[in-house]
């Protein structure tokens, strides 16, 4: 082609000479770009050469590797190194500190100093031994050598760090990167030459998260403009030099875009080098933003690229952007038609499109070549003149040019890579487009409408149904529930039924159908196209009132991936309601939360409270994080929430923090809250104690969207949520306007109060953005000051609203405002759009990330699944509006329970070491070896049972998961084990107290006993030894024997009376008639009812008022009318529970007093029934005196005394019985009869004294043995049945549990009656079925095992002991009583067995060593396991000595008060337990008999569902609202009833099942308001059973 050399018309021949000899073969590329003119193509491969040689050494030195790339989920971590504020670095740590640096927005990124090994590197010096006033001055100039080793030439050029990091980036991390870059208002990679390959790329993946904003003003009017960067159309001027210029080209760029900030790095920029290795070809874009304002360089948006290096070198890139620039800018020292590139600059000064070239060896001002082409000289020039020239020039040329820029385009040319051409991204792409095409020519407020159909209207609806139905308005308030819960069914089946649209089936189809890396690209892809869809040219004018008008349709026509994943959770739980698959669902609904936990893991936040609806999906949300720990393990997380009014910068500020991507723009980015997972890294894990970091961003306070709503009470709601799930909360506050910040610390002060009367201590950091000048101390301190005393003036109010004591902040938490408060200086570094952000507000987020890595440091975090739970607990709370009364910390209440368990296991296991330790001296006191017994003998017994104890007990405390909510009971629960320990050594000591007592009032009995045991024998033996020689038949001896046998039974019946049967209800009606005769004929034939004053639904029959005042029968009249009309007598709730707790607590002081009797040792007696008729009388009188209205009729007393009676009876039988045959001559004589007959036998045989005495041991030991046998096996199954019966391993609420499911099974309504009314005997009655149930089925298996192995253990040391004896009798030359006595010694707290027992016994003569030998024998045959059987505990054993009551005496150490509303009894296994009365298994009210006022409708209330209520009930005469039922006082203001709208279906059940025999028994009817929901009957039992292990799970 002809070239024109017109361009070059008056240039001398000298210009052109002065520019040769630029490159010199020794030197360096410079940053200014050595050009080439003159230098032979062999230079040029040595220089390539050169080039590629620094290229390896320098990724080595960086760390880097280019197939090891580095990850975003990697960078982002929280790591030690990410914890420092580094201005200067160690080289191998250069590129984690540029990265940190970048991600919080820090522009100084590109400014970090290297830290050297010696000062010496920075200062070069001469060995010289010149004194100090000798030398010259020229021998010290430099040696300017190329290869002469300096500090210069040895720094990594910053840019070659970002370029390296760019280059062994994943494409996730170049897109956050570049996203960064973008932020910091810095230039772009807009094509980049990989150094490797040679090959240029085109990054257009890493713009597409970027949009710019910028005003144009069009005459008055200002138009506002965002666009997504990648395809905004804009003039491009495109920078670019030939050869090597004297002026840096990119720094007279930053004069035009921005001239107080480097846009483009230069070669003055801070800690540039002349080495740079890896920026020549790479071509930056950056954009100037107008402002709208008349001080705007370019009044449109412009976007500028600059070609890095000599374009002449890179003539790709020359090309692309000298064809696609509006306006073409080419520095060259001059023009120079001998210049190598002079054909390129004329082709570009022929050519139409604008060109300006920059002289930077020429002296002249701005010259008009010709249209649109311009020169201007830059030497010896004021910077700003040839800045605004330029600036003049290029908008000069613009005016004259249409040519726009479009950045995707660069795409279109075939010669370089585009990054998005790979097949992920493609995929991604092709999949995101296919369903964006579905929403194309749809009207924007519609789509989701159309598209998104479960999260629209009937989202909303059930939302505010789930509102209506935990806050109950009117009088019904089951039936209302019964409704709202059947539309809520039928909401859910509408949303279950809706088509699913298109465009969530292709979305559900690309989520199941890739892999990670895919996925993600496809995640990315649809949140980039759903934004430019929803955004697109949306162009508005910035006029209030106009921007308020369309607010609500710019809401409904907001589309993000929140709200396709808010379709997903509202598809998740409609499926789960309606328990089926949707129908277009390609894939099991089950299957979509873990969808959404990848999406965590990936680092996507998850919408936590739908900002639309108000409302939190607690079942999708609670769905998600169960996926997340099946998928990460239950990970321990540190809750960082944030709290502020809108557009105060929270998630600016979290997005700086953590690298994290919350949306942020103008106006209201954030509704409702979210999530986002930031990951700790291993080494950091180890130090902090936690796993992750949980990120909770919120949208802002006091939102204008939410004007002329209920504001104020949405965000006290949001404030208390987000408070109560932070472990850390920042408060982000704006500017220092004081009333803005009086609104919002209100809320937040009432937050944190409510988290301390719920007992969640969360701390706080205050964020004081905006703050003009943070560096003055003073100003910091008096603000501070300020804030303390607003804080403790808000305490003040808030605590009227939440009737808590309070005078200031540091009350309701713990915090110091020193270092709780933090100052921030202002985001931008000048006026938006075009500052960057302000590097002190950088340095700020890094302070304040140490202070929130130092708060997580010392926190324990919270585990996912407790974190599950305690998301679950605040927004039920919340919902019911009284968040304080509302609220149920199922953490604690979890925590409390496993306590309550442990508690269980150590007080069992002293009660169990106490009960062998009591074993042994029972044998000991009944042997008379011991005749007292000591505390301290006691305690010293327990000694290393109770040590065990306190170290479990520390352990648990210790190292248990939730140690750090168990603290607080650390301190009562040992005083209380201590109780224990003390109550069980004084409850022991009493009982052998007793045993020593009635050892001495049975002593007669026992003698009498033994002189005939022992007279028998003497003359069974003279009858044996007179027949011993005269025959031998056996027929003759047996009929000698019967003889004798006979004639001494009468003799027995002839010297003592037999011991009788009794009549126990005889002998009670025979003392009271003598006591009471004046009590009603009818009332003794009506006696056996009189049970009914335990199971009585009123006391008022029972009962008169006391005599106060001379209006008495006035009152008696009016109380009478009312007891008509209401179906009450005299007597209030108050009154009725008051009695029936009096008559709960006589009955069991009465069964201890019985059971302290001993009547299977000691006999029954009359006087016992005086005894106790004087008891109940005392506390009767008791009560009387007290403050009470009222005095109980006789027919009361009576009553009580013959129930307890009755209760007793059979007890009191058997035990009777069991003396009886113990003790009764002929019956005890009779027992032995065939005992007697085989010694008689033997005498007659001539066996030796030996056999014979070792036989008569046997026999005396077999009673003893059999009562040791059953005794130690009954304590051996008690433990056992402990750990291994499901109904008795647990606490009480597990024990309670299968109570009732065993009820449900049997469905026996007595039966649940007597649960219901008592309690006490039903727990007693099912704790003894299950003792014979186990019994029973591991008899084989267990309970004979046990038993054989205790004979085997008592027969060792039986023979044991007679083997000692023998020695002893040996060593010391005794007799038979001295061996009896040492052998009886031996056993003495083993077996009640003595030396007395053998006394009455002659036994001379007598071979111990055969003795042994007999015994040997005989012991196996007596100790026989055939007498064993299922029933044996019953009859063999005391009533005290058996498993059942065993368990019992240990189960019922806890407390039995009962529920004022419904009779539900407490569930704390502590017997007076700190805190309040709590029970899960609240009832329905009706089951107590309850009706409503002034009708005889039984109640269908759950007491749960009534404290939520306004509804009202009586007290003592005054009438209180059961939303604030401990506002009554007394025992109501005891009790601690958790609000629950949906009332346990166990309950439900048993109300539906036994309706009839509910209304017969109160002969009442469950009709009008009281009528029975229809859903009730829905419930099955087995529905009813499941409710109760859902239950358990939770509490």
């Amino acid at each position: 082609m002809a070239v024109s050399w017109a361009l070059f018309k008056g240039v001398s021949i000298k210009d052109i000479c002065a520019t040769a000899g630029w490159a010199s073969p020794h030197t360096f590329r410079e940053n200014k770009d050595t050009g080439t003119a003159g230098v032979s193509p062999e230079h040029h491969l040595q220089q390539e050469k050169t080039e590629s040689e620094k290229i390896e050494p320098l990724f080595r030195r960086l760390n880097l590797h280019r197939d090891n790339k580095l990850r975003a989920a990697d960078v982002l971590q929280i790591t030690e190194h990410s914890l420092q504020s580094h201005e200067s670095c160690a080289e191998e740590e250069l590129i984690q500190t540029f990265i940190h640096k970048l991600l919080m927005m820090n522009y100084r990124a590109r400014y970090i100093n290297i830290n050297k090994a010696s000062d010496q590197d920075q200062t070069q010096q001469r060995d010289n031994d010149s004194s100090e006033d000798e030398g010259n001055i020229f021998d010290y100039v430099p040696d300017n050598t190329p290869l002469s080793k300096t500090s210069q030439s040895e720094r990594i050029h910053p840019m070659d760090v970002q370029v390296a990091v760019f280059l062994c980036a994943d494409d996730f991390l170049k897109q956050l990167m570049v996203t960064k870059l973008s932020q910091c208002q810095y230039a772009l990679p807009l094509l980049v030459p990989d150094p490797f390959t040679q090959q240029t790329e085109f990054p257009l993946w890493t713009f597409r998260q970027i949009s710019k904003s910028w005003k144009m003003r069009n005459n008055n009017e200002i138009i506002s403009q965002t666009q997504p960067i990648y395809k905004a159309e804009t003039p491009m001027v495109f920078f670019f030099r030939f050869g090597s210029v004297s002026s840096s080209k990119s720094q007279l760029m930053n004069s035009l875009i921005n001239e107080k900030h480097n846009t483009f790095f230069h070669r003055n920029c801070p800690g540039s080098s002349r080495t740079r290795v890896l920026m020549d070809g790479v071509v930056e874009i950056a954009w100037f933003c107008p402002s709208g304002k008349n001080t705007d360089k370019f009044t449109n948006c412009v976007a500028f690229c600059n070609l890095h290096g000599d374009a002449g070198d890179h003539e790709k890139q020359l090309q692309i952007l000298t064809e696609m620039a509006s306006v073409n800018v080419v520095l060259l020292p001059r023009l120079d038609r001998n210049d190598r590139h002079a054909a390129k600059i004329q082709n570009l000064f022929t050519i139409k499109k604008p060109l300006i070239c920059l002289l930077t060896e020429d002296q002249s001002t701005v010259m008009k070549m010709k249209k649109g082409k311009f020169q201007i000289g830059l030497k010896y020039r004021n910077k700003s003149d040839v800045s605004e020239e330029l600036r003049r020039t290029i908008n000069d040329c613009l005016l004259e040019t249409s040519s726009t820029f479009r950045l995707e385009d660069v795409s279109n040319h075939s010669d370089i890579r585009v990054d998005e051409k790979n097949d992920d991204c493609n995929r991604g792409r092709e999949a995101t487009e296919q369903m964006m095409s579905l929403l194309e020519n749809k009207d924007l407020t519609k789509i989701k409408e159309l598209f998104l159909p479960c999260q629209g209207k009937l989202w909303h609806q059930w939302c505010q149904k789930n509102k209506q139905l935990h806050r109950p308005q009117g009088e019904t308030i089951e039936m209302e529930a019964s409704e709202n819960k059947e539309e809520m069914k039928k909401i859910r089946e509408q949303q279950h039924d809706s088509v699913m649209s298109e465009f969530m089936t292709l979305f559900n189809k690309e989520m199941n159908s890739h892999n990670e890396h895919e996925r993600m690209f496809f995640l990315k892809w649809l949140r980039i196209l759903l934004d430019e869809h929803t955004s697109a040219d949306k162009e508005h004018k910035a006029k209030q009132t106009e921007l308020e008008r369309i607010s609500e349709e710019l809401q409904a026509a907001t589309f993000g991936l929140e709200h396709i994943m808010r379709e997903i959770g509202q598809i998740y739980e409609s499926c789960s309601s309606v328990k089926k698959n949707k129908k277009d669902l390609q894939i099991h609904f089950s299957s979509l939360p873990s969808l959404a936990a990848e999406m965590m893991i990936s680092g996507f936040p998850l919408e936590l409270m739908d900002g639309d609806a108000a409302h939190v999906p607690l079942v999708w949300i609670s769905a998600v994080l169960d996926q997340l720990i099946q998928k990460l393990g239950d990970q321990r997380v540190f809750v960082l929430s944030v709290l502020g009014i809108q557009s105060s910068g929270k998630s600016t500020m979290l997005n700086a923090m953590f690298g994290l991507q919350f949306a942020v723009s103008a106006g209201r980015c954030t509704r409702g809250a979210f999530m986002q997972l930031v990951r700790v890294s291993e080494e950091m894990k180890r130090q902090m104690k936690i796993d992750y970091i949980l990120v909770v961003d919120t949208e802002g306070l006091r939102a204008l969207e939410l004007a002329g709503r209920s504001t104020r009470y949405h965000d006290n709601e949001l404030a208390t949520f987000v408070v109560g799930i932070g472990n850390l909360t920042l408060i982000n506050i704006f500017g220092e306007n004081p009333s803005e910040m009086q609104d919002i610390l209100q809320i937040v002060v009432q937050a944190f109060m409510r988290m301390k009367k719920v007992n969640l201590t969360p701390s706080c950091v205050f964020v004081h953005q905006n703050v003009s000048d943070i560096t003055a101390g003073e100003k910091n301190m008096e603000g501070k000051r300020r804030l303390q005393e607003t804080l403790d003036e808000m305490t003040k109010l808030a605590a009227k609203d939440e009737v808590c004591d309070a005078e200031c902040f540091s009350d309701v938490i713990r915090f110091d405002v020193q270092n709780d408060v933090k100052y921030f200086a202002q985001l931008w570094e000048g006026s938006p759009p075009m500052a960057p952000p302000n590097p002190n507000y950088c340095e700020n987020i890094q302070e304040l990330k140490e202070s929130i890595l130092f708060h997580a440091s010392k926190s324990h975090g919270i585990m996912l699944k407790d974190l599950t739970v305690r998301i679950e607990d605040l927004w039920k709370a919340l919902l019911s509006e009284r968040f304080v009364f509302s609220f149920r910390n199922s953490l604690e209440i979890s925590a409390y329970r496993k306590l309550e368990t442990e508690y269980s296991k150590w007080s069992w296991s002293l009660r169990s070491a106490m009960m062998e330790t009591e074993n042994k001296l029972h044998n000991k006191i009944e042997n008379e070896v011991i005749h007292e017994v000591e505390e301290n003998d006691l305690q010293t017994e327990l000694k290393n049972t109770s040590e065990e104890v306190e170290k479990s007990m520390s352990e648990f405390f210790e190292k248990d998961k939730d140690k750090d909510i168990l603290i607080q009971w650390k301190t009562s629960f040992e005083i209380k084990i201590k109780d224990v320990q003390g109550n069980i050594v004084r409850e022991t000591k009493k009982k052998l107290n007793e045993v020593l007592q009635q050892r001495v009032l049975k002593k007669e009995i026992d003698a009498q006993k033994t002189h005939r045991e022992d007279t028998l024998y003497e003359k069974s033996k003279e009858l044996a030894l007179k027949l011993k020689y005269k025959t031998n038949d056996e027929e003759t001896l047996k009929k000698e024997f019967d003889s004798f046998w006979a004639q001494w039974i009468k003799k027995i019946i002839k010297d003592t009376p037999p011991i009788k049967n009794i009549d126990l209800m005889r002998d009670v009606r025979e003392i009271l008639r003598d006591v009471y005769g004046s009590v009603s004929v009818d009332h003794w034939r009506e006696s056996s009812e009189y049970n009914k004053v335990v199971t009585v639904q009123s006391y008022s029959d029972y009962v008169q008022l006391k005599k106060s005042s001379g209006i008495i029968k006035q009152v008696k009249h009016a109380l009478n009318s009312a007891k008509e009309m209401l179906g009450y007598g005299p007597l209030s709730n108050e009154d009725e529970t008051q009695i029936r707790s009096f008559v709960t607590d006589v009955v069991q002081q009465t069964d201890k007093e019985i059971q302290s009797f001993n009547i299977s040792k000691m006999g029954y007696n009359k006087s016992f029934i005086q005894q106790l008729t004087g008891y109940i009388k005392a506390r009767v009188v008791e009560h009387e005196e007290g403050r009470v209205k009222y005095v109980f009729k006789n027919e009361f007393f009576v009553d009580l005394v013959l129930s307890i009676c009755k209760r007793a009876n059979n007890m009191i039988t058997d035990q009777h019985k069991m003396f009886r045959e113990a003790n009764d001559p002929v019956i005890y004589v009779e027992k032995k009869r065939e005992e007697y007959y085989s010694i008689f036998q033997k005498y007659c045989r001539g066996a030796t004294s030996a056999a014979i005495f070792g036989e008569i041991i046997c026999q005396k030991l077999k009673e003893p043995v059999e009562q040791s046998v059953y005794k130690k096996t009954a304590r051996d199954l008690a433990n056992e049945m402990r750990t291994e019966c499901p109904s008795l391993e647990g606490n009480r609420l597990k024990l309670e549990k299968h109570i009732l499911e065993t009820l449900a099974e049997e469905e026996d309504f007595y039966k649940y009656m007597n649960y219901i009314h008592n309690p006490r005997d039903h727990f007693k009655s099912f704790i003894s079925d299950e003792v014979s149930r186990y019994i029973t089925d591991k008899f084989s298996d267990s309970v004979l095992p046990k038993m054989k192995e205790n004979i085997e253990v008592l027969q060792q040391k039986i023979m044991k002991a007679a083997h000692e004896s023998t020695e002893h009798v040996q060593v010391n030359s005794g007799d038979a009583g001295l061996w009896l006595k040492s052998f009886t010694q031996q056993l003495s707290d083993v077996l009640i067995f003595s030396e007395k027992d053998l006394s009455g016994l002659k036994h001379d003569d007598v071979n111990f060593k055969l003795l042994e030998d007999v015994m040997r024998k005989e012991l196996p045959v007596i100790m026989s396991d055939s007498s064993f059987k299922t029933n044996a505990f019953n009859e063999k054993l005391d009533l005290k000595f058996r498993p059942d009551e065993l368990l019992f005496s240990h189960f019922c150490q806890c407390c039995w008060v009962q529920c004022p509303f419904c009779g539900a009894f407490c569930t704390s296994i502590i017997e007076n337990h700190p805190g309040d009365h709590s029970v899960p298994f609240h009832r329905v009210n009706g089951i107590k008999g309850w009706t409503y006022y002034q009708t005889n409708d039984l109640c269908t209330d759950f007491c749960t569902t009534l404290v939520t209520s306004r509804k009202r009930f009586r007290v003592s005469d005054k009438w209180f609202p059961c939303n604030e039922y401990k506002e009554a006082g007394g025992v109501y203001a005891e009790w601690d009833i958790t609000p629950d709208p949906h009332g346990l279906p166990y309950w439900k059940w048993f109300v539906c099942k036994f309706q009839e025999n509910l209304e017969n028994r109160y002969k009442k009817k469950f009709k009008g308001d009281g009528e029975i929901p229809v859903d009730w009957k829905t419930n099955k039992k087995q529905d009813a059973i499941q409710s109760l292990k859902k239950l358990i799970v939770t509490n």
